[in-house]
């Protein structure tokens, strides 16, 4: 199974995020319902153990829940594939939950993670760099704000392999501000 970590959006972002989606030439846009903040993305973890272990260490985790606001948008160009995706507003909240996510989760076995945490909500991918038309989206949509959130908890989520748009399933979310959670589906 592909796993990650993530904050779940509430519909009302969705839907702002949603209606920046414009017909540009070479951009697939992800489905609305697949917006999340990733924490830690795990990549494939295979056998029951190193599952439980996992789940047992996102339950374990105490935190207050998280207000985020949205902020502006960008481009992430990387080895000739890039990614649309919105912005965070600072938050100490945020870097703080996603440390104790990674440092839960490399106790529970997994390797540390490489990159470093930049916040952000991925909204489409295309192939190679920003053309005008995408340089213009950027430029329109770079006043991006949204009202301030409030996230109460953290979900366990299960990537599908596609060959066009991402297809997530939540697989347990984990309280913020609760001890007790929503069990892992066996699968």
């Amino acid at each position: 199974m592909r796993l990650f970590a993530a904050l779940d959006l509430p519909n009302e972002q969705k839907r702002l995020l949603s209606s920046l989606r414009r017909s540009i030439a070479g951009v697939v846009w992800y489905p609305p319902e697949s917006y999340h903040l990733t924490l830690r993305f795990m990549g494939e973890v295979r056998g029951r153990p190193l599952l439980e272990e996992i789940d047992h260490a996102l339950a374990g985790i105490t935190a207050a829940p998280v207000s985020l606001e949205l902020s502006g948008v960008g481009v992430f160009t990387q080895a000739g594939r890039s990614r649309l995706w919105a912005g965070l507003v600072p938050s100490d909240a945020l870097t703080t939950l996603q440390a104790k996510v990674e440092t839960a989760l490399r106790r529970a076995g997994l390797a540390a993670e490489k990159r470093r945490f930049q916040p952000h909500v991925s909204l489409g991918t295309f192939q190679g760099d920003p053309d005008p038309d995408i340089i213009r989206w950027v430029q329109n949509h770079n006043l991006l704000r949204s009202s301030m959130i409030e996230i109460e908890h953290i979900t366990l989520f299960h990537s599908h392999k596609t060959n066009d748009e991402p297809h997530y399933e939540a697989c347990a979310d984990y309280p913020l501000s609760a001890l007790a959670h929503t069990p892992l589906r066996a699968s």
